[in-house]
Formats: structure tokens, sequence, C-alpha cells
């Protein structure tokens, strides 16, 4: 069984890695659908508190496939999970990286750039629609998410900030 899961995991998170044109936000909605809507490995809850823990947490957010492939499946999950989710990515921007140094100054190379920048920025927002969908949930956090919004728009403020006084803000307006 647990060999199953880790295989599922490794074909799962693998793929994953090969779609994530515009960084890892791009994948979180086929993330979340596989998780949660194919396999019901995760709630909803659990995805959106570990997507908020990636976000959080010091370093790259998509980390967050770590505590995802650790809650599966233990600290072999997380490993496997890993590798299948960065290993893939590694070796496709290496290749690519050398081939795009090759193209430099070439009218192709300047045409798919300008091409691929609205997929990527389409992915990215796709992704942000997929967390605000399921966090979400009330008026409180309909609140939060439009003032942390405006804030962001109008100045300059590290995010990590303001995940900590929403999510502070949460608690305590639950609590009452």
């Amino acid at each position: 069984m647990q060999a199953t899961k880790l295989l599922n995991l490794l074909w799962v998170f693998a793929l994953l890695s090969l779609v994530a044109v515009g960084g890892g936000t791009a994948v979180l909605p086929e993330m979340r659908r596989i998780l949660v809507g194919h396999f019901h490995w995760l709630s909803d809850k659990q995805f959106r508190e570990i997507y908020s823990i990636g976000q959080i947490a010091p370093g790259p957010n998509m980390l967050m496939v770590l505590v995802i492939g650790y809650r599966l499946a233990g600290a072999l999950g997380a490993v496997v999970v890993g590798l299948a989710f960065f290993i893939p990515d590694c070796f496709i921007t290496f290749s690519v990286n050398r081939l795009w140094k090759h193209f430099e100054g070439s009218p192709w190379r300047t045409a798919i750039q300008r091409g691929m920048a609205p997929v990527a920025i389409g992915l990215m927002l796709s992704g942000t629609y997929t967390v605000a969908k399921i966090s979400i949930v009330d008026f409180a956090t309909g609140a939060i998410a439009v003032a942390v919004f405006g804030i962001l728009y109008f100045r300059h403020v590290n995010p990590a900030i303001l995940i900590l006084i929403g999510g502070a803000i949460t608690y305590l307006v639950r609590a009452w």
C-alpha cells in the first residue's frame, strides 16, 4: 500500500513539475484538483493550511510540497515528492537555458518570450484564484483579503507580516 502511494505521489508531482510554467503558483489549481478532488488525500482546509505554511516559511513557497509529501507518506513521502517536483523542472530549466543562450538575439527567442508571458501570468492568476476560492470563506476572511490587496497594491509591505496579522485577526474574530 505504501509503495503504491509513493509511486502515485512520484507521478503526480513529477507531472506537476513539468507544467509549472510561470512558477509554482501556476500549478496550484491542478495540484488542488488532484490532491483534494481526485485522490482525496487532503481536504480543502488542509490544502489551504499547507499553502499558508509555504507562504510564511522562509525559502521558496513551493517547499510546501515537502509538507504534503510528509503529511501523506511520512519522511519518505517528503523525499519522493521533493525529488519528483524539483528534479524534472531543474533538468528542463538547465537544458532550455543552454539552448536559450545559443539563440541569444534571435527574433524567435523574443517572440517565444513575449508569447509565454501571458501564459505564465494567466497560470499564476489561476493559482491565485484557486487559493482565494478556498480561503475566503466568510465576511471576515473576505474583508482581510480586500485589505491585504489594498495594502500590497499601494504600499511595499512584507506579505509575511500581513499573513501573520490576517491570521491573528481571523483567530480573534472567530474566538470573539
